[in-house]
């Protein structure tokens, strides 16, 4: 069966696992401003799993505030695991029994879909282009000197 969802009801929730490095955190924050440039839903939010906050429940009744009728869990994790199969569904559920009425789902994790590789090939070229002179270094390697190239010496 097929329904038809209003998007400009649609929550969007990016989650990560959350960490207890602020400028960890912070990269989950370029994402969700990065996705919300480019996406047409109206109501996303950021979250952590743990260690931080906004936690999923505060990002799942920030979404309900903003007139979410169903909200979409997003983890923004790599590939399936523990996270995925049990903590984040548990939590968004458990996020959702304060709002009844308030249909959720969580979705597959980014690894899984079959664009990443283009994501992947994008990111390499980008670091070669690099450590080349041909690029800058990218807004996450800035200044941290992690973009280069290494030898052994021997």
């Amino acid at each position: 069966m097929t329904e038809s969802l209003d998007h400009n009801q649609i929550g969007i929730i990016v989650v990560d696992h959350g960490s207890r490095r602020p400028e960890s955190n912070d990269l989950l924050l370029a994402v969700v401003k990065l996705f919300a440039e480019q996406s047409d839903y109206p109501i996303i939010e950021p979250a952590h799993m743990e260690l931080a906050e906004p936690t999923i429940e505060q990002a799942f009744d920030r979404c309900v505030q903003r007139g979410a009728k169903v909200v979409v869990c997003h983890p923004f994790f790599l590939l399936p695991g523990k996270h995925w199969n049990q903590d984040i569904p548990n939590l968004t559920a458990a996020a959702a029994g304060k709002h009844p009425g308030i249909r959720w789902m969580v979705t597959a994790p980014i690894g899984m879909n079959e664009k990443m590789p283009l994501v992947m090939n994008d990111a390499i070229d980008h670091c070669l282009m690099h450590v080349q002179g041909k690029a800058d270094e990218c807004t996450v390697c800035a200044g941290t000197g992690k973009c280069q190239l290494h030898t052994v010496d021997g």
